[in-house]
This record gives structure tokens, C-alpha cells and sequence, in this order.
């Protein structure tokens, strides 16, 4: 049996913690040259989430949970073999404040992709099951489509506007249907239905878009991220809550490094937990990607061997009778597939 495609979870992503130092420092120890890097500060109640990817370019920032367009900060100033720097702006390295800092693997330097409509300029990742697309919108009615170029159809794309604000939009395979309903990053609001929100739908080459919900121009310019399940390293699902402290189990098939959770069913914030911030059981230090406030407190999950048990009836969490999607990525494998060796939990 094959329990895992990628033995070392941590090739692909991973999560660095470091202290801002007001002037610009480099930060190492990610383990691999990232090509997405979503960094927050743990304290304070103005640090917005700041995205850079190595398509854009370094000081390309965009925000959660605001609208606003792309700006030109001193955040991420460059990427590096190791990691990253930054620069002198204080939402990502203010002096004395911990800072998070999420890292993805792509595909490095972009190649363009024709597989859509509109051509996209792409880095994929086949192994890992992520890319990162930039596009530009070619029209303002009807259906389009652009290549996201990982070979396999995604389990979540975020999508967001660059030129000029916009909201967030957010696909997930479990939502209530392929092609008519979305999240927004940027707010708590429960699944929104749209129809024919995602054009002709999501597949193996592409990804669809009406032309009437993201465009008013012909001239708008994109980012997407992709995220497409791999045995092992990430999962993408949803579960039902069960209002109590004793919570649901969530089956992963690997340990988890980190969880972003959404309720569904109603409002509630963007959940993110990861096993830098917290190091044992119960975990209780959560980010809100929708929130530009500190880093909370509050015991909400357990990470285990192979997946995660919700530890709190919280209704962000847990609410009975609740649907959450989820994306989890992975630290361990459950079994290693080279050495068939299982994952310890903690």
C-alpha cells in the first residue's frame, strides 16, 4: 500500500518563525527556496497578512484581510536559497515582534501556459500539487478559462484581483457546488451562491471563470494559487462539527504541520494553526486570515499521528451540526513510503 508520494513533507513546505528587527535581515532554515511566502506578526492589532510569490516579484505584497490592490512595500525584498529577506516595513519586521512566516514550493521562474483561454504565465509544482498563476482578463462577460498547469484537477484556488481592489475569492472541491458558490478570504461570511461563479468549472488543465464575476474591465490582472491533494503531504475535505469539547477526528493519513478551517455553514473566521507556533497538545495559539489582530488564544485542536481532533466546541471550530472545509498540509507522512517507517504523534 502506498501511504505517502512525498517522503519529506518539508521539501515543499514549511513553516519559520522569527523576531523583526526594524532594519532589513535575511531569514533562513526554510530548507528550500520558496516561491510563496505568507508572513503575519504574532503581536499588535495592525500587522496585515502580507502574500509575496516569486511570480509577482519581491515587494509585490497583497493583503488579508483587506481588498485592497497590490502594493509596492519593503516587506519580502528577496528570495533565497534558504529563505528570504526582508526589508525595513514594520508589518513583517517590526523590532521585537515574532513574526510567521508560511513557505510554499512552486516552480520557480514562470512558463507560459495556453492550455485556457487566456494565456497564464505559470510555476507548478506536479509533485507537491501547487502552482502559483498570473493572468490577465480578456474580457467582461461569458466564460474563460486559464491553465493552472499541475496536471491533475486542484482541491482549492484562491483568486485574487491585482490592479485595482478587489475581494478574495476562494474554490474549494467541498463546497456546496462545483461551479456556483465561493468564499471570501478577506471575511467571515458563510459560502456565498453565485451562479456560474467559476464559468465552466474546474479541471485537470484548468480553471473557470465568468467573466461577469471577476471582471469589469479587459485589462484586470490576477493572481491565482492552486492547490491540487497528494497522498501523504496535503488534504483538502470537510467535516461536520459536534458542538463538544471531545471533537471531531479529522483522517489526514499524515501528521499535520499545519490547518487552515472555514465554517461553511455559517459566519466564522479563518482558522490557521500550525506546529511551529504550537509544539504539543492541545494546541490553543490560532491566527485569523481574516483579522489583522494578534495571534489568539484558545485550546482548539490536537495534531495527530494521522490528521487532527478538534478539543473545543467553540462555534469557529466546532459547532454542532456545522460543515467546515479544511486544508492541511503535512509534517510527517503517516508511514514513510521509502522505509515504511509510521509517524509518532506528539
Amino acid at each position: 500500500m502506498a501511504y505517502t508520494t512525498i517522503d519529506k513533507p518539508s521539501d515543499y513546505f514549511n513553516t519559520k518563525l522569527y523576531t523583526g528587527t526594524g532594519s532589513s535581515q535575511s531569514i533562513t532554515g526554510v530548507g528550500f527556496q520558496p516561491d510563496f511566502v505568507w508572513l503575519k506578526g504574532r503581536t499588535g492589532t495592525a500587522y496585515y497578512h502580507q502574500l509575496y510569490d516569486a511570480i509577482r516579484g519581491t515587494t509585490k505584497a497583497l493583503f488579508t484581510p483587506v481588498t485592497n490592490a497590490e502594493e509596492t512595500v519593503s516587506g519580502l525584498t528577496a528570495f533565497g536559497s534558504d529563505g528570504f529577506t526582508v526589508g525595513s516595513s514594520p508589518t513583517v519586521n517590526n523590532n521585537g515582534v515574532s513574526t510567521v512566516a508560511w513557505n510554499w514550493k512552486a516552480g520557480g521562474t514562470a512558463s507560459s501556459n495556453t492550455d485556457g483561454s487566456i494565456t497564464s504565465s505559470v510555476s507548478s509544482n506536479t509533485t507537491s500539487g501547487f502552482s502559483i498563476c498570473t493572468f490577465t482578463d480578456v474580457a467582461t462577460s461569458g466564460n474563460q478559462t486559464f491553465g493552472h498547469g499541475l496536471g491533475t484537477t486542484p482541491s482549492m484556488v484562491i483568486v485574487k484581483r491585482r490592479n485595482t481592489s478587489d475581494f478574495w475569492w476562494v474554490w474549494h472541491k467541498d463546497l456546496s457546488s462545483d461551479t456556483g458558490h465561493y468564499l471570501k478570504l478577506n471575511e467571515s461570511s458563510a459560502e456565498i451562491s453565485a451562479s456560474g461563479t467559476w464559468g465552466a468549472g474546474i479541471n485537470a488543465t484548468t480553471v473557470g471563470l465568468r467573466g461577469a464575476s471577476f471582471s469589469a474591465a479587459t485589462s484586470n490582472t490576477f493572481v491565482a494559487y492552486c492547490f491540487a491533494e497528494k497522498q501523504g503531504y496535503s488534504k483538502f475535505g470537510s467535516y461536520v462539527g459536534n458542538g463538544n469539547a471531545d471533537g471531531t477526528f479529522v483522517y489526514t493519513g499524515f501528521k499535520p504541520a499545519w490547518v487552515l478551517t472555514k465554517k461553511t455553514s455559517g459566519t466564522s473566521s479563518w482558522i490557521m494553526m500550525d506546529n511551529k507556533r504550537n509544539t504539543y497538545n492541545v494546541m490553543n495559539k490560532f491566527l485569523d486570515a481574516y483579522d489583522a489582530g494578534a495571534e489568539g488564544s484558545l485550546d482548539s485542536f490536537d495534531f495527530l499521528s494521522n490528521g487532527f481532533k478538534l478539543r473545543t466546541s467553540n462555534g469557529d471550530r466546532n459547532a454542532s451540526g456545522a460543515t467546515y472545509i479544511y486544508a492541511c498540509f503535512a509534517e510527517n507522512p503517516f508511514v514513510t513510503g521509502s522505509s515504511g517507517v509510521p509517524a509518532t504523534a506528539r
